[in-house]
């Protein structure tokens, strides 16, 4: 299997994540605007959003970007560079993950003989997808059945917004944060169609975001991040379209990722060990060990 090493960067976040998901004043703004923007809402203050997002996962590999609160409701915004039929069954276990933490930091019990209210779920996954396979849809979990069952009553759905430059033109007038980072990741997508190189057409794309001021010059303030990160995301979009066009199943490096997380946590082989088991580069195993015993 000839895939793409994916480089040892330093840069955990996806670019989604740290434009919408931080803890910083603009992310909350823009995580708010948004939220409205999605929902038709007007909320004003930023901190109205709770965010609630998991890090580092143990037993799933989804990689979360954004998870919050807003009143009753519990949001989950993932962005994909490809196409994952899987998601309803991610978000389900993800979802599971956060209702479990919210139960406990109000000190509710399942054993109760009271009805357990719980926020409503509402997943929305972020894709940058061509515009040949339409602008929204819902993936369900019922799909994933091995009989199938028309019944409804356990259902789980993910609605998934294209985020094409041509599909997206009625979310992105009522969310300029959205449209901004929309124009710059298919800057990148542009050039590489043209013939770039990944890195040349990243640092295009960033030199031209920053002229545009995309984002009121976030793109300007954190050009080495930026560019790091969106280098790391094209690495692991590689690799996953390598993996499919040489026959393997969707989700093959997220086992992978599992697997070699496993091995580490265990403490039964070596960084090279689990590199040749698992297919992934040498590099990616060593920036996942140093990442699990950082927090060791």
């Amino acid at each position: 299997m000839n895939t793409p090493s994916l480089q040892n960067r330093e840069y955990k976040d996806r670019l989604f994540k740290a434009i919408f998901g931080r803890n910083t004043e603009e992310s909350k703004r823009w995580r708010l605007e948004l939220y409205n923007a999605l929902n038709g809402t007007s909320y004003t203050d930023p901190d109205a959003l709770e965010v609630n997002t998991i890090e580092n996962v143990i037993y799933i590999t989804m990689r979360n970007d954004i998870s919050f609160l807003v009143g009753s409701e519990m949001n989950l915004y993932e962005q994909q560079s490809t196409h994952n039929p899987n998601m309803p069954l991610r978000g389900l276990m993800y979802f599971a993950q956060l209702y479990q933490i919210y139960l406990t930091q109000r000190g509710k019990s399942l054993l109760s003989s009271k009805l357990v209210k719980i926020p409503t779920p509402k997943f929305i996954v972020f894709y940058n997808g061509s515009e040949n396979e339409g602008c929204q849809w819902s993936l369900k979990l019922s799909d994933a059945f091995m009989r199938e069952d028309k019944s409804g009553n356990f259902e789980w759905t993910a609605d998934v917004i294209n985020m094409n430059p041509k599909c997206i033109s009625p979310l992105q007038k009522k969310c300029k944060p959205l449209y901004d980072y929309i124009r710059y990741v298919y800057r990148i997508k542009e050039s590489r169609k043209s013939g770039m190189g990944k890195e040349e057409a990243v640092d295009e794309a960033v030199k031209w975001a920053i002229k545009e001021n995309l984002l009121d010059g976030f793109f300007r303030k954190q050009k080495a991040e930026v560019t790091g990160m969106s280098l790391t995301e094209f690495d692991e979009e590689e690799f996953k379209r390598v993996c499919r066009e040489d026959g393997y199943e969707d989700g093959i490096y997220d086992k992978a990722i599992e697997t070699a997380q496993n091995f580490l946590r265990m403490g039964v082989a070596t960084v090279e060990q689990i590199a040749a088991a698992t297919g992934l580069s040498l590099e990616k195993v060593q920036e996942l060990a140093d990442s699990i015993f950082a927090k060791a």
